[in-house]
């Protein structure tokens, strides 16, 4: 439970900080978002002005003459147009005069003289100060906090005297209300991602944390398993010494006894020492920390033939058949041969301990697609669907009872496996129950 609690606790850390690093990533483009659209609108709205501005100067510029004085030529270009000399003016309500130059009614107009005094208005009018200042550009906002953007530069007249000022602006009250949405759609739309995004951190995480959880609880397994497979011997040697302490005489041959049962279990634990150390080497070379392969040309068909040979005995004392179908003489690869030919022994072992009697076990090589294909068939017991996926797994045995009684440890197999990975090959089984197993070892011919 505490090992639980800690890969608990490290999966809420591992997604805090995802979420956490996601969401200040999520609020910094949010953020550049919305100063984007608001630069950019503004940027919009200033060379509108610009345009319309200018569009007003060109079309203003034939027909003014004197300084200050507005022409007749005028009120035709501007039909709408104001004078505040006649009284038609008046600050204090909203007035809207259409600019038929422009044809639209968000813009005003206003015309200053060289004192800066106002001349005359046109277009909507809101109720802002009547003062030309000398910034060309300036947000102003009314008592309603309506916004609006102006712009301000000299008039011409037509040889090129100072007339006046010009002042055009328009409300900005339109881009305001989108510019809002913009910001809410951020604000709310910001939260919901960001919970999405903790959804998907919270997923993540145990992505990310499964594969350690499980080699994490695949090391206790080893461990565990190790440990009562050591355990085992050590205890056979334990009682048979203490039993032996316990009788008040010794004989010769009692003394022989019990020294020959220690040596048998010694020998068993030194097997399991040796086995452990021989996957603890392959996997430095899995996974390239280190290497102790001896790299050589290795003679596949003499490798089968050497093993056939050595096992010979062992298929002869279980009362099985022993062949070899070797359809490829000459085939060879580059390797390790003393690991190839542990690799080998492993399998045909492992095929003898599980046919019954009257069996046969075939060692077979052929060549498929630049690999070489040794199978090791037999006619035994067979093995279940559901233990095939974990027969390499280490300690693991399909009969445990019937392995232990033969010596069998449960690494054998995964140590063919990590051969077969360090040589960059691959080991499969097919099997049906009450029909024999089939190993089937693939080993690139190139490397």
């Amino acid at each position: 439970m505490k090992q639980n609690r800690l890969f608990e606790r490290s999966r809420w850390r591992l997604a805090s900080w995802y979420a956490t690093i996601i969401s200040i990533i999520l609020l910094i483009c949010a953020v550049g978002v919305y100063q984007a659209v608001a630069h950019a609108h503004q940027i919009s709205i200033n060379q509108e002005l610009k345009s319309v501005a200018g569009t007003l100067h060109d079309s203003l510029l034939p027909v003014l003459q004197q300084p200050g004085k507005i022409e007749p030529e005028v009120k035709e270009l501007l039909p709408n147009t104001c004078l505040v000399e006649t009284g038609c003016y008046n600050p204090d309500r909203f007035q809207s005069l259409r600019l038929g130059v422009i044809g639209q009614d968000k813009y005003y107009l206003r015309l200053f003289d060289l004192s800066e005094n106002l001349v005359a208005v046109a277009g909507m009018q809101p109720k802002l100060p009547q003062i030309l200042t000398q910034q060309q550009w300036e947000t102003l906002t009314d008592s309603q906090n309506i916004r609006y953007q102006q712009i301000s530069f000299l008039l011409h007249t037509q040889q090129g005297q100072n007339w006046g000022y010009l002042q055009v602006g328009r409300s900005l009250q339109d881009v305001d209300r989108y510019v809002d949405n913009v910001r809410w759609v951020l604000l709310l739309g910001v939260p919901l991602v960001v919970l999405l995004v903790a959804g998907a951190s919270w997923w993540l995480s145990e992505l990310a944390i499964r594969p350690i959880y499980q080699s994490y609880r695949q090391m206790q397994q080893f461990t565990a398993d190790a440990a009562h497979e050591l355990r085992t011997p050590l205890a056979a040697i334990q009682a048979t010494a203490q039993s032996n302490l316990m009788l008040p005489i010794l004989s010769e041959t009692e003394a022989r006894n019990t020294l020959s049962k220690i040596v048998r279990q010694n020998k068993r634990l030194s097997s399991l020492v040796a086995d452990l150390l021989t996957l603890c080497r392959i996997d430095g070379e899995i996974s390239g920390n280190q290497s102790h392969q001896k790299r050589e040309k290795v003679a596949l068909a003499n490798l089968i033939i050497e093993v056939e040979e050595d096992l010979a005995a062992l298929a002869m004392a279980s009362e099985i058949e022993l062949a070899s179908q070797v359809k490829v003489s000459q085939l060879e690869i580059i390797g390790d041969r003393s690991q190839l030919y542990r690799l080998i022994t492993n399998l045909v072992t492992n095929a003898i301990q599980y046919t019954t009697a009257g069996g046969k076990v075939i060692i077979s090589l052929t060549k498929e697609h630049h690999q070489g294909v040794i199978s090791v068939r037999d006619t035994g017991i067979g093995i279940a669907k559901n233990e095939q996926k974990r027969i390499f797994d280490r300690f693991y045995r399909v009969d445990k009872a019937r392995s232990r009684s033969k010596g069998g440890s449960g690494l054998g197999l995964a140590i063919a496996k990590a051969i077969a990975l360090a040589h960059h090959g691959s080991l499969e089984v097919e099997s049906e129950i009450g029909r024999g197993s089939n190993f089937i070892l693939r080993l690139p011919q190139d490397r």
